[in-house]
């Protein structure tokens, strides 16, 4: 059986509350997770304070509270954790820019690599990115699913069942309309 397949047959196991399907299902998916937390920090700045390992396992906290998931698909699970970091970036970003407001002492390396500029520009994003899912719920998740799940538009369209033409096609307005959001907003 290939792993996507044992992925989602042991995410529907899971659901159904079966806990040893859980304990198969992490070391399949840990390798997959770290990755994605990877990509999500490779579009932060430099010398980020949150290092892959503590994205990956403040997620799986969260994903394994949930109490009997109802998971689609592997696709589906992925996006789930790919939200899940997102938010846990934001939240992070969020502090550090509570902490400076508060009259924290800025370090001369925090300066130098503008860390409070990206944390707005995360907050920015998360916020056009909420605005985005009021306006269309499917474009936001073809985002996330891109951008903080790091899967393919194949993959994409799979989870979103459409073809991957329309996700690019989704793709490219989100992020006019995402772009336009954050200089404008």
């Amino acid at each position: 059986m290939s792993d996507n397949h044992e992925v989602t047959r042991l995410l529907a196991e899971w659901g159904k509350g079966n806990p040893h399907a859980l304990d198969e299902l992490t070391p399949l998916v840990y390798q997959e997770l770290r990755q994605l937390a990877a990509s999500s920090l490779r579009r932060e700045r430099p010398g980020h304070t949150l290092q892959p390992t503590a994205v990956v396992h403040e997620a799986y906290m969260r994903l394994v509270d949930q109490k009997n998931p109802t998971w689609q698909n592997r696709s589906h699970f992925f996006g789930v954790a790919a939200r899940l970091m997102r938010q846990i970036l934001v939240d992070h970003a969020r502090k550090k820019q509570a902490g400076k407001r508060a009259g924290m002492k800025v370090s001369l390396q925090e300066v130098v690599s503008f860390q409070q500029e990206r944390s707005r520009d995360l907050v920015a994003l998360d916020s056009g990115l909420r605005e985005l899912e009021k306006l269309d719920p499917r474009k936001c998740k073809a985002v996330e699913l891109r951008y903080f799940g790091g899967l393919s538009m194949d993959e994409i369209a799979q989870a979103l069942d459409v073809s991957p033409v329309t996700i690019r096609r989704d793709l490219r307005m989100a992020e006019a309309w995402l772009h336009h959001q954050m200089q404008n907003g």
